[in-house]
C-alpha cells in the first residue's frame, strides 16, 4: 500500500514533534525533578520522590521520544498509531481524574485539550496513511 507523499510528512512531523515535546520535559527530569513537579504544585520531600520523578519523567519519557523518532524514521503508520494511543490515554486519564476527583486547574485544562487534539489529529494522520493513494484519485 502507498501512502501518500503529504500524509507521511504530515506523519512525520506530527511524530517529531510529539516526540520533541515530551523531550523537554524528560530532559527538565533528568536536571531538575523538582521542576517538573512544580509544574503541578507538588514538592517532593525525599530522594526517593525526587528518583522517582526523574525515572518515569526523565528515563520512561526519553525512551518513548527515542522510539517517536525511529519510527519516524522507519515506521511511520506504527508511530502515528502509537502516539495516537499515547495522547488518547493521557487525555483519558485525565477525564477520569474529572469524574472520581472533580474539575481540573489551568494546567490540567490546558493539557486535557492539547492531548485530546494530538489524538485526533494523529487518528487523522493514520486515516489518511491507511488509505490506498489509488482512492484518494476517486
Amino acid at each position: 500500500m502507498k501512502h501518500t507523499r503529504a500524509s507521511i510528512i504530515l506523519s512525520r512531523i506530527y511524530l517529531f514533534f510529539s516526540a520533541a515535546s515530551l523531550l523537554m520535559v524528560s530532559l527538565m527530569a533528568f536536571s531538575n525533578p523538582q521542576s517538573v513537579m512544580d509544574l503541578v504544585q507538588v514538592k517532593l520531600p525525599n530522594n526517593d520522590a525526587f528518583s522517582s520523578i526523574r525515572g518515569v519523567y526523565g528515563g520512561v519519557g526519553l525512551t518513548i521520544a527515542l522510539a517517536l523518532v525511529r519510527w519516524a524514521l522507519k515506521d511511520v503508520q506504527q508511530g502515528v498509531t502509537f502516539a495516537s494511543v499515547l495522547w488518547g490515554l493521557y487525555a483519558i486519564s485525565r477525564l477520569i481524574t474529572i469524574s472520581m476527583e472533580g474539575p481540573l486547574g489551568a494546567f490540567g485544562t490546558q493539557w486535557l485539550v492539547i492531548e485530546s487534539v494530538l489524538c485526533i489529529l494523529g487518528v487523522s494522520l493514520l486515516a489518511a496513511l491507511r488509505r490506498p493513494v489509488a482512492q484518494l484519485h476517486h
